[in-house]
């Protein structure tokens, strides 16, 4: 069985644990095969809320899913499945600063997904759960393995 101790998942990606899609089931997979805790920055948290909401705004979801979503989200922090870790902002913002200049360029890279990959780095994983490309090909040219389940 894999461990969670070195993976920093994006909440894109997280996002498919809450809130079904066509991801849902190979994500819950990869899940079921990782063990321990998965981290979740503050920012990440604050992320993985505002997305699930969104779902009403854009039509997605129903009050009540996006509700019982954030629910499922927070009961996972309650019960360790997930924890809130802290981050050195100082240095993730640093790091996050000199990535754009040296790789956006090339790979597109939107700020969120700078930071988050900056964030896996300060926190010292070596392992991104992503789909987006633009950030897999950050997070490749920074050093870390990328996964996509």
């Amino acid at each position: 069985m894999a461990s969670a101790d070195r993976v920093y998942v994006d909440p894109s990606a997280l996002r498919s644990l809450y809130v079904h899609d066509d991801r849902s089931k190979r994500f819950a997979a990869w899940r079921k095969r990782t063990d321990g805790a998965l981290v979740l920055t503050r920012h990440g948290y604050a992320e993985m809320v505002n997305s699930i909401m969104h779902g009403i705004f854009r039509g997605d979801l129903e009050p009540g899913e996006a509700s019982g979503a954030v629910a499922d989200l927070d009961e996972d922090l309650r019960t360790g499945r997930l924890i809130l870790a802290d981050t050195l902002w100082r240095r993730a913002l640093e790091l996050a600063a000199q990535a754009s200049r040296e790789h956006t360029a090339r790979t597109g890279a939107r700020t969120l997904d700078v930071l988050h990959v900056a964030c896996a780095i300060v926190l010292e994983r070596t392992t991104l759960v992503t789909y987006d490309r633009r950030q897999r090909a950050l997070a490749e040219a920074l050093g870390l393995r990328v996964v996509a389940p």
